[in-house]
C-alpha cells in the first residue's frame, strides 16, 4: 500500500514534469482560464451598451423633446436628431441601429387621447441588439409618456412589482463568467487527461512504463491527480482573477463546496478522457473523438440550452453523464448559495458516475496496456 502511494506520487510528479515541458499546453490552459472566461463573458452578455440611436422629430415639441433625452448612456449613445434624408445614408453605413420617427402633431394627439403612432426602424443585421433594443425603446417611450400625461401604465388595479434574483441588474456577464468557468472545468479535464495519455504513446514512454514496477491503477491515478490539480488551479485563478475583480461578480454559496463538487466531477471526466485517449491512436484522431463526443455532451448537460427544454429522451440520456448534475450543483452553490442539503443528491450521483467511468476506463487502459506489452 505504501509502495503503491510513493509509486503514485512519483509518476504524478512525472505527470507535472511533462507538462511544464509542453509550452503550448500551459499557454491554452492560461489562457482558457483567464482571457477565454473574459472574452465568453462578454460574448454572452446580453445588455445593451452604447447603441448609436438617431431621432427625426418632426413635432418639435416638448413631449418629442422628453423623448429624445430619455436615450443616455451606457445602454444607448446620446442620439442624434437627423432628417428623412439622412435617415436611409446612415443605416445603409451602419451609423445607426435605430431610427425613432416621431410625426407632427404627436404631442397634440397625445393630449386629446386620440393616440399616434411612432415608426421605429431597426437595423436587423445586428440580431442581439435588435430584438433587445427594440423591448427596451418601447418601454422607455411608453413610460415617458405615461410620466408626461401624469397616468398610470395600464388602468387596472393590480401594481406589478418585479423582483430579479441573484442578479438584480440582469448582468449577462456575471453568468456568462461563471458558465465559462464550469465549462472549462469539463472540457479542459477530459482534453487534458486523454491528450496526457496520448503523449505517452507519441513519445514511446508508455513502453517504459510498462517494464517499471508499476500497475495500471498507479499509471491511471497519477494521471487523474496531475489532471485535477492542474484545473483546480485554474478555477481558482479564474474565480479570484477574473471573476472577482474583473467582473465583480458576487459568489453566493461556499466556494469550498464548490471545488469539492469539481474533484467529484474531474474524478468522472479525466476517467472518461483516459477511456477516449486509450481508444484513440493519434492526436488528430483525439480531436475528432473530442469534436465528436465531448462538445454535444457539453452542450446538452444544460449549460447552453434548459435542461427542461431538451426532448424527454435526451433528458433520460442526460441523467447518466456526470457533466449534467455538475451544471445543476454549480450553478445552485454559485448563484443561488445552495448548501451541500439541497446538493447532496446530485454529488452522490456524480461519485457513482464517476466509479463507474473509473473502473471502466481502468479495465480499458488495463487491456491496451496487455496488448502492447
Amino acid at each position: 500500500m505504501i509502495q503503491s502511494i510513493i509509486n503514485i506520487f512519483y509518476l504524478t510528479k512525472k505527470e507535472f514534469q511533462t507538462l511544464f515541458k509542453d509550452k503550448v499546453m500551459l499557454i491554452m490552459i492560461f489562457y482558457s482560464f483567464s482571457f477565454a472566461i473574459y472574452i465568453g463573458a462578454k460574448a454572452t452578455s446580453t445588455e445593451l451598451s452604447n447603441v448609436p440611436i438617431a431621432f427625426i422629430d418632426e413635432d418639435r415639441s416638448i413631449l418629442s423633446q422628453r423623448l429624445v433625452d430619455s436615450f443616455y448612456k451606457p445602454r444607448f449613445n446620446t442620439p442624434d436628431l437627423i432628417s428623412y434624408n439622412e435617415m436611409d445614408k446612415g443605416m445603409d453605413r451602419g451609423i445607426y441601429t435605430f431610427v425613432v420617427i416621431i410625426p407632427n402633431g404627436f404631442e397634440k394627439n397625445i393630449l386629446k387621447g386620440e393616440g399616434s403612432e411612432i415608426q421605429l426602424n431597426i437595423d436587423a443585421t445586428r440580431m442581439s441588439q435588435a430584438g433587445i433594443g427594440a423591448s427596451y425603446i418601447s418601454q422607455i417611450i411608453n413610460q415617458e409618456i405615461n410620466t408626461f400625461l401624469h397616468s398610470p401604465a395600464q388602468n387596472i388595479p393590480i401594481n406589478l412589482t418585479i423582483s430579479y434574483k441573484y442578479n438584480p441588474n440582469l448582468t449577462g456577464s456575471w453568468f456568462g463568467s461563471v458558465n465559462k468557468v464550469i465549462d472549462n472545468i469539463m472540457t479542459f479535464s477530459i482534453l487534458l487527461a486523454a491528450a496526457a495519455l496520448m503523449r505517452e504513446r507519441e513519445h514511446g514512454t508508455i513502453e517504459h512504463l510498462l517494464v517499471m514496477p508499476v500497475n495500471t491503477f498507479e499509471i491511471m491515478t497519477s494521471k487523474v491527480l496531475s489532471t485535477m490539480i492542474v484545473i483546480l488551479a485554474g478555477v481558482l485563478f479564474a474565480l479570484n482573477v477574473v471573476v472577482d475583480m474583473i467582473f465583480n461578480v458576487p459568489i453566493a454559496g461556499s466556494i469550498w463546496l464548490f471545488l469539492f463538487s469539481a474533484v467529484l466531477v474531474l474524478f468522472a471526466t479525466t476517467s472518461m478522457g483516459i477511456f477516449i485517449g486509450t481508444v484513440t491512436k493519434s492526436m488528430p484522431q483525439l480531436g475528432m473523438m473530442f469534436i465528436l463526443i465531448v462538445l454535444p455532451l457539453m452542450m446538452l448537460s444544460g449549460g447552453i440550452t434548459p435542461y427542461e427544454s431538451m426532448p424527454q429522451v435526451l433528458q433520460y440520456i442526460m441523467k447518466a453523464s456526470p457533466t449534467t448534475h455538475f451544471i445543476e450543483v454549480a450553478q445552485a452553490i454559485l448563484f443561488r448559495g445552495a448548501d451541500i442539503y439541497i446538493i447532496w443528491e446530485n454529488l452522490v450521483a456524480i461519485f457513482i458516475i464517476g466509479v463507474f467511468f473509473f473502473t471502466f476506463a481502468l479495465l480499458t487502459l488495463k487491456k491496451s496496456l496487455e496488448s502492447q506489452s
